[in-house]
């Protein structure tokens, strides 16, 4: 499959291996605003900022705690793979800042990962953040330059958003 956008809308089209092209089978993809799916990579945990620790906590309470609502964790550890679940089914993706290096504020790369991806999400209607600032807003330092990453469903991004505001 491939996903397009050229800056107005994001398309997906599947191979067809019979004629040898791309047929489009997925048109005008959108990002629903609400979802129950989260996917971040828990072994992380402990080296996380409070927000992220508060906004994870809530949703691993589930219907006991205060969003009185399940949520169902994904973890593939492949950005692709997880934007894509995202853009057929709503969710949000969290690689977000840690304390273990003050050196490397995010574990992704802005200008070959977290700007691509976050491009198509916000043109599917999601929203890319580092939790602090809109990802496509950042001024490259360099080519290597690691950032947080929080993108997807605009509710839950922009709940994450509120935490690290209000922290």
């Amino acid at each position: 499959m491939l996903v397009l956008t050229t800056g107005n809308g994001v398309n997906g089209f599947t191979l067809d291996h019979n004629v040898g092209e791309f047929i489009l089978t997925h048109p005008s993809m959108t990002i629903v605003e609400d979802t129950a799916e989260f996917a971040i990579n828990m072994s992380n945990q402990r080296h996380w900022e409070a927000p992220m620790q508060r906004y994870i906590d809530e949703c691993l309470a589930g219907t006991t705690g205060p969003r009185d609502k399940d949520f169902n964790m994904r973890w593939v550890a492949s950005m692709v793979a997880e934007v894509y679940r995202i853009l057929t089914r709503g969710g949000i993706f969290m690689y977000p800042k840690d304390t273990r290096d003050p050196s490397k504020p995010g574990k992704l790369r802005l200008m070959y990962e977290a700007n691509p991806m976050g491009f198509i999400v916000e043109q599917a209607g999601g929203i890319c953040s580092t939790g602090r600032e809109r990802i496509m807003e950042i001024q490259p330092t360099g080519l290597h330059q690691r950032v947080p990453v929080i993108l997807g469903s605009k509710n839950e991004v922009e709940r994450v958003i509120r935490y690290h505001k209000e922290a």
